[in-house]
């Protein structure tokens, strides 16, 4: 892949949201629909950081570290979350957060999307109503990265 000069990284096309911005306002509704369902804030934030790591959307991953830092989070666990698996810094609920937010994102990389073992690991930390807010908050941030991704949505394009 070449690596592009800085002054080409510019969006090829206003964001979507912006030209429709009923979807704006839908996009966001979906998200917030998320909080106070059952998953800590913090753990949605992860899920947004670790798909968007997947996905390789610079803006989403920019933008949920910082957010995330903002919100007190440590470096140790912003930087650990594209391999949590071997970071013992992530509680056993964000493990299983974390898992169900690989599994959704990388959908077609096996036939059984969500295997057994994950949604099992889930369902011990979290009930139907903190399930459903995981799996709404997996699938918006996963829009808002192919989104991204399609106009090449710039990094810090969201501060201003």
């Amino acid at each position: 892949m070449p690596v592009l000069e800085k002054e080409t990284l510019k969006a090829r096309m206003n964001h979507p949201v912006m030209i429709i911005p009923e979807a704006m306002q839908a996009m966001l509704a979906l998200r917030a629909s998320t909080e106070g369902r059952g998953v800590p804030k913090r753990t949605l934030e992860l899920i947004e950081l670790r798909s968007s790591q997947i996905n390789g959307c610079s803006f989403c991953v920019d933008m949920h570290s910082r957010e995330l830092k903002k919100a007190g989070e440590t470096e140790e666990r912003i930087f650990g979350v594209a391999a949590w698996r071997e970071n013992p810094a992530f509680s056993e609920e964000e493990r299983a957060a974390l898992a169900l937010s690989e599994a959704l994102t990388r959908i077609a990389d096996r036939p059984d999307a969500v295997t057994d073992e994950i949604w099992q690991q889930a369902t011990r930390h979290y009930d139907e109503k903190a399930l459903a807010a995981l799996l709404i908050a997996i699938a918006s941030i996963n829009v808002w990265n192919r989104l991204n991704g399609a106009v090449r949505q710039p990094v810090g394009a969201w501060k201003g």
